[in-house]
């Protein structure tokens, strides 16, 4: 198993038992554990979007090293 992997496990242990503590009366939780999901719904429903509506992804483009026309 790799360390990311691992970490990855380790994390999402983690969010399981901070969701086992909030369903057993530790109310205070319930609102930082419920952002994360969220997150990932609007990233993903914008991707969605984005796909049916047709707009292609882009990728960055970065000056290159090579480029001396800004120097003046």
């Amino acid at each position: 198993m790799t360390l990311g992997r691992a970490v990855s496990l380790a994390g999402v242990a983690l969010y399981i038992f901070l969701w086992v503590l909030a369903a057993n009366g530790v109310s205070n939780l319930i609102a930082p554990l419920v952002i994360p999901p969220v997150l990932v719904l609007l990233i993903w429903a914008g991707i969605a979007l984005n796909r049916f509506v047709g707009i292609a992804p882009h990728r960055p483009k970065f000056p290159s090293d090579d480029d001396e026309d800004d120097e003046g």
